[in-house]
């Protein structure tokens, strides 16, 4: 089944300076990329990508590990696309929890865990079809995504709108 997965390379991978490593390893699961972007996360968009969390302990921990309070403070988002996305880039990343990551993995090769408990895993990738159209939703205007009509969209006309443009 053709799918869509939201693939982020997070503030610690950044740092790292191991963006084309990890590029390069998603590589192997010839999917095709179809919206890419570099991003400062807001306090209100890490808590939307983690409202499944809020209740946990470590909510207010990965909130500001997404927003790159330890780190370098972006992250790159990335959609991909293609047969069963989403098992794809789920295996050659590993296990959340780097410790438990198999060797060869992004998280197995790349993650530690800090002497604070917090997996600095360098890579999140959607869990299901749900979370992933809800994630790129978050992270994505369907203009972003080149790929006609990943979701049902529509055209808005917004006259209050005030943007940057280039000058």
């Amino acid at each position: 089944m053709e799918q869509a997965t939201l693939v982020l390379i997070k503030p610690d991978g950044l740092q790292k300076s191991i963006t084309g490593n990890v590029l390069t390893r998603l590589s192997e699961t010839k999917l095709v990329i179809i919206g890419s972007k570099m991003k400062a996360v807001s306090r209100k968009l890490a808590e939307e990508h983690y409202c499944h969390m809020k209740d946990k302990p470590f909510f207010e921990e990965i909130v500001k590990y997404i927003m790159g309070d330890y780190h370098t403070k972006r992250v790159m988002a990335l959609v991909y696309y293609g047969e069963d996305a989403i098992q794809k880039v789920r295996k050659i990343c590993g296990a959340t929890n780097p410790e438990e990551a198999e060797p060869g993995t992004i998280r197995g090769s790349f993650g530690r865990i800090t002497t604070k408990g917090v997996y600095e895993n360098v890579i999140h990738a959607s869990g299901n079809s749900e979370d992933a159209e809800r994630e790129i939703k978050l992270w994505f205007e369907p203009d972003d995504i080149v790929l006609d009509e990943l979701y049902k969209s529509k055209t808005v006309t917004i006259p209050s709108v005030t943007k940057r443009a280039w000058a």
